[in-house]
Parts: C-alpha cells; sequence; structure tokens
C-alpha cells in the first residue's frame, strides 16, 4: 500500500514539475503574494498627514506642536488660522488629523490646570483613525510629563479632547461593511467570467459556439452579461443587509453609488473574461482568478491604508480597480459624496475595463483560429 501511494505521489510530483505552466504558478504567485503581504499588510502608522491649528501663542503650545513635527508617525501639511479651514482639508483627504490648541492652552498650564487640546480626525477609516489617536496620546503623555517636571505640576496638565467625522463612534463595522461590498462582489463576478470561455473549451462544447451565427464580440457580451447582473444584484443585496440588518449609514445618492457599481463591474468582468479567455481550462480559469482576486484586496486599502504601503506598491496600486470602488463606498455611505467629486474615482475604474475588454477580445480572437 505504502509503495503505490509513494508511487502516485511521485507521479504527481512529477506531472507537476513537467507542466511549465504549472511551475510558474507554484512558484510565480506565492512569491509575489509574499511580497504584497509583506510590504503592503502592515497596521504600522507613518507619516500621517496632520495640520495644526494653533491659537494660542505662548510656548507651550509651541513645544507641543515641535514633537508632533519631530515624530515619525506625523507629518505636518498645513497651519490652520480659522477654524473653516478644517472641514476642506478631511473632506479631500488632504490631512487625516487636525489638532487644535485653544487661546488659553498656555495660560491653563501656567496655572496647572489641565489644558484641552482637540484631536479632529477622519473617522472613514476607524482602525487608521484610532492609531493616529494612540500615537497622539503618546506624545502628549510624554510632554505631559517633561511639563510637569519642569514646572513642578501635580497633575497632568494636557488632555485630549476627541472628534471623529463621518464615523462619530469610530465604529469598525461602518468601515468594514461598505468594503464587504466590494470584496464580495469582486469574487462572485470574478469567478462566473473566469470559468465561463474556459468551462466551455474544457467541456468541447467551444467550437459548436463558433459555427454559430454568433460573431466573436456577441459571443463576449454574451458571457460578460450574466456575470455583470450576477455582481449588480449580489452588491444590492449586500447593501440591503448593510443599511437595514447592520444600520450602516447611507448617506450619499443610490444613482452615485450604483454608477460606481457599473463602472467597478465593467472593470471587474472584464479581467474575468480576459483571464477566461487565456485558460484553457476551468483550473487555470480559477487559478488565474484567485491570483488576481489576493492581490486586488490586499493593494484596495480595505485593511491598511495605502498611504503606509511603499511609494512603488502605491504606484502598483492605481492599477488596481478595487482601489477606487473603496473610495466610492465609504464616500458615498459615510460622507454623502456628490457625483462630481468622485469622477476622479469613476474613470480610472472605466478605462481599466475598457482596456481589460480589448485585451480579452483580442486574445478571444487570437485563440479561435
Amino acid at each position: 500500500m505504502f509503495g503505490r501511494i509513494f508511487a502516485l505521489v511521485l507521479k504527481e510530483f512529477l506531472a507537476l514539475l513537467k507542466d511549465k505552466r504549472t511551475r510558474l504558478v507554484l512558484i510565480g504567485p506565492p512569491l509575489i503574494q509574499l511580497i504584497v503581504f509583506g510590504y503592503a499588510a502592515t497596521f504600522d502608522l507613518k507619516n500621517v498627514p496632520f495640520a495644526v491649528y494653533n491659537e494660542d501663542r505662548g510656548s507651550a503650545a509651541r513645544e507641543l506642536f515641535a514633537d508632533f513635527d519631530g515624530a515619525t508617525s506625523f507629518t505636518p501639511v498645513a497651519q490652520i488660522t480659522h477654524e473653516s479651514e478644517i472641514a476642506p482639508l478631511i473632506d479631500g483627504k488632504q490631512v487625516l488629523m487636525v489638532i487644535h490648541a485653544g487661546p488659553n492652552f498656555s495660560t491653563e498650564l501656567a496655572a496647572d490646570r489641565p489644558a484641552p487640546l482637540q484631536v479632529i480626525v477622519d473617522g472613514r477609516n476607524s482602525n487608521t483613525a484610532m492609531l493616529a489617536i494612540n500615537d497622539a496620546s503618546v506624545i502628549v503623555d510624554r510632554f505631559n510629563t517633561a511639563w510637569a517636571q519642569s514646572h513642578g505640576g501635580a497633575t497632568p496638565p494636557a488632555h485630549i479632547q476627541m472628534r471623529a467625522w463621518f464615523n462619530p463612534n469610530l465604529e469598525s463595522r461602518w468601515f468594514f461593511l461598505p468594503g464587504i461590498v466590494g470584496i464580495l462582489t469582486l469574487l462572485l463576478t470574478m469567478l462566473v467570467t473566469a470559468l465561463s470561455v474556459a468551462r466551455e473549451r474544457e467541456q468541447g462544447t467551444f467550437d459548436q459556439l463558433l459555427v454559430t451565427p454568433l460573431r466573436p464580440v456577441e459571443i463576449l457580451i454574451g458571457k460578460t452579461l450574466p456575470g455583470f447582473l450576477i455582481g449588480m444584484v449580489e452588491a444590492s443585496v449586500i447593501m440591503v443587509a448593510a443599511v437595514f440588518w447592520f444600520k450602516v449609514p447611507l448617506l450619499g445618492s443610490l444613482l452615485t453609488l450604483y454608477t460606481g457599481i457599473a463602472l467597478f463591474l465593467l472593470s471587474g468582468v472584464g479581467v474575468g473574461l480576459m483571464i477566461s479567455s487565456f485558460a484553457a481550462t476551468q483550473q487555470q480559469g480559477l487559478l488565474g482568478a484567485f491570483i488576481f482576486m489576493v492581490p486586488a484586496i490586499i493593494l484596495s486599502g480595505f485593511a491598511t491604508p495605502i498611504r503606509n504601503m511603499p511609494v512603488l506598491v502605491q504606484d502598483i496600486t492605481l492599477f488596481n480597480p478595487m482601489r477606487y470602488f473603496l473610495l466610492v463606498l465609504r464616500g458615498v455611505f459615510l460622507e454623502g459624496m456628490p457625483f462630481d467629486l468622485l469622477i476622479p474615482q469613476f474613470w480610472p475604474m472605466a478605462l481599466i475595463g475598457v482596456t481589460a475588454f480589448g485585451i480579452a477580445g483580442w486574445l478571444f480572437r487570437h485563440r479561435m483560429y
């Protein structure tokens, strides 16, 4: 028995290693995913952009803000002179955090009274917001200790007052569930489309399809529509559950949201059809879909901020439709962003979709003959 098992195992290894494509699948994707996970999947917070709103002209506020300027976790990008400047900076994602010292900050410290320091964070990404607040608290604690030692204070002189915009309670569910819409929609759409043409080839019905009066472009459209419609229904069901069951707010318009869904499905179906046109068997199509989906999810900003990734990896995310779709989902759900502000996210998804369909069409025609 053991001899037969050993012979079978040896045969399977030889079959795998003799196939050039299989060797590539065994070696290439794991290395790529290792690099993606190693560099992109990190919760370390670095270079968080923040703005300073300092109404106090005393030395205490300057010392505290100097500590923030020198911290590796934070990068100052703006000096605010009026409260009205806060909203545009956070809305436009130019800053993740605004630190506000009131006009009596130094006076309260000198009188050995608690001095409030207001920290306003972008709560759309609750994980990043909490990490930023924790790092800010560490800096304030160090400042408190140094101030108490140098001025003989008995109580902590400064304390943080927190405000989170777009997600006041920093509920992670509000952050993750809109992203789940994108992940599950991509998963189902890719599986449906990535196996469509490959299944025809594997079952031997592809030649029968070619002798029908249908033109290649019509066959491609016929292969595209089922995945598109299934993805639209899937996204709708998940959104209904998110809003009515999990109580995630939907502040934007449905027209804007479904425009983003349609463009995302266009890009997802295009990539899936491209994989299916290239694959000769369903197994190859499934592996191709998996190889695309895992990096796409990791590089989308779903769990870890894109700004924390290396510059080269950030450039790679520009080719990922999930990156843009997550911004649309969270913008419409949590911010109520209007259509015109999301155009910078719409056109890259449309461009990726058109390019993927062009490549899929070329592969389809090339492999027909």
